[in-house]
C-alpha cells in the first residue's frame, strides 16, 4: 500500500510539474515570433562611445539638421546613358523626394564620367531604424526592374542595411524550421522510437519560448539589445545544447531502469547522477558568454547575456520539465527498446564503446601522441584564415541588389562616392587639413560642408558650415567604403590629419565605423579570451576536485580549437571559395567552441570520476569511455547538425561561424573526447587527479583496468 501511494505522489508531482510547464509555455510561446520586433542591426549604434568614429557622429549632429542614411540609386547603361534615361531618372529622383522618411530636397543626379551611369544620392532619415527597409523596398518599387538594357539598383549604406534587415528577419521562420527538422531526424536515428523523441524536442521548445520572452521584454526596455546575428544563435543554441542535455539525462535514466522498478526511484537515481555535470557544463557555457560583457562593442555585449539567458532557461527546463515528462513516459516511452529491471551492467549495451575503450588502454600512450600531432598538423591551415573586414560583396552568400548597385558605383564612379568619411576640424586649421588630406593616397576628393549643409564645390569662395568653432569637411575615397583599400586610406587618413598642430581632427563616416570596430574586435579577443581560459579552469576544478585534469582538459580543447579554425581555413577558401573571415570570427568560435566542447569533456570525465571512485583510475577511464561514448557522440552530433542550420541563412559570417562550430564539436567528440582525452588520462593514470586524494590513492581497480584493457 505505501508502494501504491508513493507511485501516485510521484505521478502527482509529475503531472503537477508537466501542468506548470505548459501554461508557461502558453504564456511565453508566442513571444518566440516577436524578437524580431526588438531587433536593431545598426553597426554603428553598437560602436564603443570613446571610438573616434563615435565620436565623429555626435560632432555631425551640429551640421545636419537630422542625420541621415544614404542610399544610393544607380542607373546604367553600357552603351550609354540616352536622354530618355536621364528624363527617367530625374522623374524617378522627384518621386524618391517625397518619399516618407527620405529627406529632401534630393541633391541633383551625378552622370558618370564615362556617361554609362547615373547615381542619385537618396538621403534617409536615420530616425527610422528598421524602417529604412521599407523606404528601399519603396525606392526599388519606384525605380522598377531592368528595362531595354538600363540596369537599375539601390545601393549605398541604406541598400545595404534593408538587404541585413530583410536576411534577418527570416531567422523567426526557416532557421526555427530548419532547426526542429534537423533535431527531429537526428533523435529519430538515435533512439530508433516513436514516441521517445517528442520528449527532448518539446523540452528543447519550451526552453526557447521561456528564453524568448526573457529575452524580449529586456530588449524592449533596452536592458539588452538584441540584433539578427545573436537572435540566429539563440535559436541553434538553445535547440543543440538543450538536446545534449537532454540526452545525457535520458541515457542515465535508461541505465537507472536496468537497476530499478519504479521508474520515479530510476529518474531520482538519474537526476543526481547526471544534474551535477548538466549543471557545470551549463554554468560553464553560461559564464563564458557572460563574459563578452568584458567586450568594448555593444554588438559582442549584447550576444553575451542573449545566449547566456537561453542556456539558463534550457538548465530549468531540462532538469525539471523533461524528468517529469520522463516519468509520466515510465518504460513505454523506450518502446521498442524497452529497459527492463535486469541489473544489468550498463556496459553490456555498449559494445562497440567498450571496445574503443580496449583499444585506447592497448595503445594509450600511441593514440594520445597521433591524435595530438594530427590536431596541431591541422593548425597549419591558419596561415591561410585571413581575418579581415568582410567587403559589402563578401556578407552575403548570394548577389544582392545592394552588391550589384555597389559593384556599378565601384565601375563608373570613385567608389566611395555616396559614403564619404567625414573630418571634423577647427576653423583656423581647416584648410591646411583639407590640404593634407588630399594628400593622402586613396582620397578622390576633399570638399568642405557648406552653409546649405551639402558638400559643396571646390569654390574657394564657398563659406564652409562653421558649428562651435569646427568645421566638416567631406572626403570621398577611391576605393568602396567596405573594402581593404578603403580602410587603408581611413588610416593613412587619420594619422595626417592628427599631425596638423591645433587640427584636433576627428575622422568618421561608414569606412572608419568598420575601422574602429576591427580594432575593438581585436582587442575584445585578446582580452577575453584568457578570462574564458581562467573561468572554465576554475569551473573545472570545483567539478573534478583537482588542478591537473582541467590543466589538461583546457589544453586539449585550445587544441582542438586551433585546429578547427585552420581545417575551417581550408574550407572557407577551397571548398566554400569564401574572401576570408571577419575580424569578430575569432572571438565568436572560441567562445562557442571552448565552452560547448568542454562541455563533452565534462560529460566523460565527470563520470570518469565517478566511476573512479568504485573501481580505481584506468578502470573508471575505460568505463566512463564505454557508457558515455554512445551518448556524447549523439549530442555532439546534434550540436553539430544544429549549428549547420546557419547555413539557410545568405550570410558569410553565420555561415562561417555554422561551419565552424560544427567542426569543432565533431572533432572535440570524435577524436578529442573519444581518443585523445580517455588516452592522456589511462596513460597518466591515478596522478590525473593531482592534488586531491584520489592521485595518491593506489587501488587494485588500477591494476585490474590495465589487465582488462589488454584483455579486450
Amino acid at each position: 500500500m505505501a508502494e501504491g501511494r508513493g507511485r501516485w505522489t510521484a505521478t502527482l508531482i509529475a503531472v503537477a510539474v508537466v501542468l506548470g510547464w505548459l501554461v508557461i509555455g502558453g504564456i511565453a510561446g508566442p513571444y518566440s515570433g516577436k524578437l524580431g520586433e526588438v531587433a536593431t542591426n545598426d553597426n554603428a549604434a553598437f560602436l564603443p562611445t570613446d571610438a573616434e568614429a563615435t565620436r565623429a557622429q555626435n560632432l555631425s549632429a551640429g551640421f545636419v539638421a537630422k542625420e541621415t542614411t544614404p542610399a544610393l540609386v544607380v542607373y546604367e547603361r553600357t552603351s550609354g546613358i540616352t536622354p530618355a534615361d536621364e528624363q527617367r531618372v530625374r522623374a524617378d529622383a522627384a518621386r524618391f523626394a517625397q518619399l516618407p522618411g527620405v529627406l529632401g530636397p534630393l541633391p541633383p543626379p551625378i552622370v558618370s564620367q564615362d556617361r554609362q551611369a547615373v547615381q542619385v544620392i537618396v538621403p534617409i532619415d536615420a530616425a527610422e531604424g528598421e524602417q529604412i527597409r521599407k523606404v528601399v523596398d519603396e525606392l526599388r518599387d519606384i525605380a522598377g526592374p531592368d528595362r531595354d538594357g538600363l540596369t537599375v539598383n539601390v545601393a549605398g549604406p541604406a541598400g545595404l542595411l534593408g538587404d541585413l534587415i530583410e536576411v534577418f528577419t527570416a531567422i523567426d521562420g526557416p532557421l526555427l524550421l530548419v532547426t526542429l527538422v534537423v533535431v527531429l531526424i537526428i533523435l529519430l536515428i538515435v533512439y530508433r522510437s516513436p514516441v521517445l523523441w517528442i520528449f527532448p524536442l518539446l523540452a528543447a521548445g519550451m526552453s526557447y519560448s521561456l528564453a524568448s520572452v526573457f529575452v524580449y521584454f529586456l530588449a524592449k526596455h533596452d536592458v539588452i539589445k538584441l540584433n539578427g546575428q545573436a537572435q540566429g544563435i539563440l535559436t541553434v543554441l538553445v535547440f543543440g545544447a538543450g538536446t545534449d542535455y537532454a540526452l545525457l539525462l535520458i541515457a542515465r535514466y535508461r541505465e537507472e531502469l536496468h537497476r530499478h522498478h519504479r521508474p520515479w526511484d530510476a529518474m531520482k537515481t538519474a537526476w543526481r547522477g547526471a544534474a551535477p555535470a548538466i549543471v557545470a557544463s551549463g554554468v560553464t557555457v553560461i559564464v563564458s558568454l557572460l563574459c563578452l560583457l568584458l567586450s568594448s562593442l555593444n554588438s559582442n555585449r549584447a550576444l553575451g547575456p542573449v545566449a547566456a539567458l537561453g542556456i539558463a532557461a534550457t538548465l530549468l527546463v531540462m532538469l525539471t520539465f523533461l524528468p517529469a515528462l520522463l516519468v509520466l513516459g515510465g518504460r513505454w516511452a523506450f518502446w521498442p527498446r524497452t529497459p527492463r529491471k535486469d541489473q544489468a551492467d550498463p556496459q553490456t549495451e555498449h559494445g562497440i564503446w567498450s571496445r574503443i575503450a580496449g583499444f585506447v588502454a592497448r595503445r594509450a600512450r600511441t593514440v594520445w601522441l597521433v591524435t595530438a600531432v594530427a590536431l596541431a598538423a591541422l593548425t597549419l591551415g591558419l596561415s591561410q584564415l585571413g581575418a579581415t573586414t568582410l567587403g559589402q560583396s563578401d556578407l552575403f552568400t548570394s548577389r544582392t541588389d545592394s552588391v550589384a548597385g555597389q559593384e556599378v558605383i565601384a565601375r563608373h564612379f570613385p567608389a566611395g562616392t555616396g559614403s564619404p568619411a567625414t573630418i571634423f576640424t577647427t576653423q583656423a586649421t581647416a584648410q591646411q587639413v583639407a590640404q593634407v588630406a588630399q594628400g593622402v593616397p586613396g582620397v578622390a576628393s576633399v570638399r568642405p560642408v557648406t552653409q546649405q549643409g551639402q558638400a559643396g564645390p571646390p569654390d574657394p569662395n564657398a563659406q564652409p558650415k562653421v558649428v562651435d568653432g569646427r568645421v566638416e569637411l567631406q572626403a570621398t575615397l577611391a576605393d568602396p567604403p567596405d573594402s581593404n583599400g578603403a580602410e587603408r586610406t581611413i588610416r593613412g587618413l587619420r594619422e595626417a590629419v592628427h599631425k596638423v598642430p591645433g587640427s584636433d581632427s576627428v575622422v568618421g563616416g561608414f569606412t572608419a565605423i568598420n575601422v574602429d570596430t576591427a580594432d575593438a574586435s581585436t582587442r575584445d579577443r585578446n582580452v577575453i579570451i584568457p578570462v574564458v581560459l581562467v573561468v572554465i579552469a576554475v569551473v573545472l576544478a570545483l567539478l573534478l576536485r583537482a588542478l591537473l585534469a582541467p590543466l589538461l582538459l583546457i589544453a586539449t580543447v585550445v587544441l582542438s580549437f586551433l585546429a578547427t579554425l585552420g581545417l575551417c581555413a581550408l574550407i572557407f577558401k577551397y571548398l566554400l571559395g569564401f574572401p576570408g573571415v571577419d575580424q569578430s570570427f575569432p572571438l565568436f568560435a572560441f567562445v562557442f567552441l571552448v565552452a560547448l566542447g568542454i562541455d563533452y569533456n565534462i560529460f566523460l570525465m565527470s563520470r570518469v570520476r565517478e566511476e573512479t571512485l568504485k573501481r580505481g583510475t584506468r578502470a573508471g577511464v575505460l568505463g566512463g569511455l564505454a557508457v558515455t561514448g554512445g551518448v556524447i557522440t549523439s549530442a555532439g552530433i546534434v550540436l553539430a547538425a544544429t549549428f549547420s542550420a546557419l547555413a539557410v541563412l545568405p550570410l558569410v559570417v553565420l555561415v562561417e561561424l555554422g561551419v565552424a562550430v560544427a567542426v569543432g564539436v565533431l572533432l572535440d567528440t570524435i577524436v578529442v573526447r573519444s581518443l585523445l582525452v580517455p588516452a592522456l588520462a589511462y596513460d597518466i593514470g591515478p596522478k590525473i587527479w593531482w592534488p586531491s586524494r584520489l592521485s595518491r590513492t593506489s587501488r587494485a581497480g588500477d591494476r585490474a583496468g590495465a589487465e582488462v584493457g589488454r584483455a579486450r
